[in-house]
């Protein structure tokens, strides 16, 4: 059985908690890590924390064949009141992390290969050090698609849109269904059925790509 590690799925209604049942029903073994919570708690903010994970987890459970990178910190902030502490924790857990994570699976990789899919987001003003560090790993993932892709390793950013997993209040959650084509907002189910495809074999020949995979909520721009 196929072993999968999904980061970021401490809560109840995240994206990763939607995403773990679909790959355990595809036939992965599915591990996940988060800092309190998860099968292999880790605090990805510390230079050591991502190769750690990666290591206890191959050493534990044979290697990982897909890596998929939830996680994420995130503090509303712009320009004039960003403080450079928290600008430096959003790049040590977005960025830097899934740098090394991503490094880490890749040295560990078995000889078929593996995927790896991040999700990202297009928040920037208003959100400022949150976007920058997500913005920084769409650069690393599409890197390590090129850098990565002779050892077998696709890897994809996955843009989810506007998901509704509690973090929306009744005005905001108002306002984005009705700017939505389809007429509603984006469950974690919907993200799942996209990671699942892009880890499968079948969806291997995609890579490299920052995917928007939210009902055309982004083609309205």
């Amino acid at each position: 059985m196929p072993l999968a590690l999904i980061t970021g799925a401490a809560r109840a209604n995240s994206i990763a908690a939607g995403i773990a049942p679909r790959l355990a029903s595809d036939g992965w073994d599915v591990v996940t890590s988060d800092l309190e919570v998860g099968d292999y708690p880790c605090d990805l903010s510390t230079p050591t924390g991502p190769t750690e994970l990666i290591e206890t987890v191959s050493r534990e459970r044979g290697p990982i064949g897909a890596l998929v990178l939830s996680h994420a910190h995130d503090v509303t902030s712009g320009i004039l009141d960003t403080t450079a502490e928290s600008f430096d924790l959003h790049v040590a857990v977005n960025t830097r992390a899934s740098l090394l994570l991503i490094a880490a699976f890749a040295r560990q990789t078995a000889a078929d290969g593996g995927a790896i899919v991040a999700l990202t987001s297009d928040h920037t003003t208003g959100n400022l050090p949150y976007g920058a560090s997500k913005g920084a790993l769409d650069r690393i993932v599409i890197s390590a698609a090129r850098e990565l892709g002779p050892r077998g390793i696709s890897a994809n950013v996955l843009n989810p849109g506007p998901v509704d997993t509690g973090w929306m209040d009744d005005g905001m959650r108002a306002a984005l269904t009705e700017q939505h084509p389809l007429g509603r907002l984006g469950t974690p189910k919907d993200i799942a059925s996209v990671v699942s495809f892009l880890v499968s074999p079948e969806g291997r020949w995609i890579s490299g790509q920052l995917l928007q995979s939210d009902g055309a909520f982004s083609a309205r721009f």
